[in-house]
Formats: C-alpha cells, sequence, structure tokens
C-alpha cells in the first residue's frame, strides 16, 4: 500500500489588531467582536483567529463586558 504524500499550503495567520493598528477593542462594537464568536457564543481560541496573545486577552475582556451590558449574548440557543 502505497501512502499519497501530499503537501497542505498552510497561510500564516496574522494578528487582525496588530496589522491594522488597533490599539483598544472597544466593547460597545458588537457586529465586530461577533466575528470571534461561534453561533453558539463561544470565544474562538487564538488558534482559530490568528489574533496574538495580548490583543486575545484584550478581545475576551471585551466580550465579557459586551455580555455583561447585554450587547452579545451568553448562549445562542
Amino acid at each position: 500500500m502505497q501512502q499519497s504524500t501530499q503537501r497542505r499550503f498552510f497561510r500564516k495567520k496574522y494578528c487582525k489588531f496588530c496589522a491594522e493598528k488597533i490599539e483598544f477593542i472597544d466593547y460597545k462594537n458588537s457586529k465586530f467582536l461577533r466575528g470571534f464568536m461561534t453561533e453558539r457564543g463561544k470565544i474562538l481560541s487564538r488558534k482559530l483567529t490568528g489574533t496574538c496573545s495580548k490583543h486575545q486577552r484584550q478581545l475576551t475582556v471585551a466580550i465579557k463586558r459586551a455580555r455583561s451590558v447585554a450587547l452579545l449574548p451568553y448562549i445562542e440557543l
């Protein structure tokens, strides 16, 4: 049995916030924050989004603040 050797091209993920030079992630911009959440309401990880650790921490705080003010849902059923 031969195994086919396929080479896969993976594009390097980049931090969207570093590229656009965004210093502060605003929790009031709920449409933007929804891009970093699943349909069920979970926060996406750094592996999936490509954000750096500094901005991932700021993003998590912003999403949690938006949830507490009821701009974003905790869970979508």
